[in-house]
């Protein structure tokens, strides 16, 4: 059980961290300026990869169940993210009011400060980037929805695999 806890941990410290290593590299290298939302979808691929570490690290103590479960509620946390992110980008939901263009009327002091500054905030509701029509917002949704999959199947795996013999089949 140990190297399963380890191999697992290792694959999704593997996969948030190449996740989350495209988004900086397209932000730093790429010029890419990430608004508010596209910032708040990190933070579910930075626990994740805080949480396998330590798994991996601690080898053989934490159990693998545990371990899947919150990993699978973090994804899911992230694919709630994601999929509110999209959704603002397709003018489904009204997006936060400090990155969601409007369709006119009065505007705010800071926004008016922003304008005058120049510095106007990356916009939420305008993808700054896609690749066959899907933005970075949509292909993390596709990743969140991936890892949550495969993390809730590692622990009805290992929940069945925990049962006795005679109970995993009932």
């Amino acid at each position: 059980m140990r190297l399963m806890i380890r191999a697992f941990a290792g694959f999704v410290l593997a996969a948030s961290s190449a996740v989350l290593g495209t988004a900086l590299l397209s932000q730093y290298w790429g010029g890419l300026a990430p608004c508010e939302l596209c910032i708040l979808q990190r933070w579910p691929w930075a626990v994740a990869i805080v949480i396998s570490l330590v798994a991996v690290m601690v080898g053989d103590r934490p159990a693998l169940r545990p371990v899947t479960l919150i990993l699978g509620v973090v994804f899911a946390i992230g694919v709630a993210f994601a999929f509110y992110h999209v959704g603002v980008e397709q003018h489904w939901f009204a997006g936060p009011t400090a990155c969601t263009a409007r369709s006119g009327g009065a505007i705010t002091l800071e926004e008016m400060k922003r304008q005058i500054l120049g510095t106007a905030p990356v916009m939420c509701d305008r993808p700054a980037w896609t690749l066959f029509g899907v933005s970075m917002a949509g292909f993390n949704l596709l990743a969140s929805l991936i890892m949550a999959a495969i993390c809730f199947a590692g622990f009805a795996w290992s929940r069945r695999a925990a049962l006795p013999a005679g109970r995993a089949t009932a």
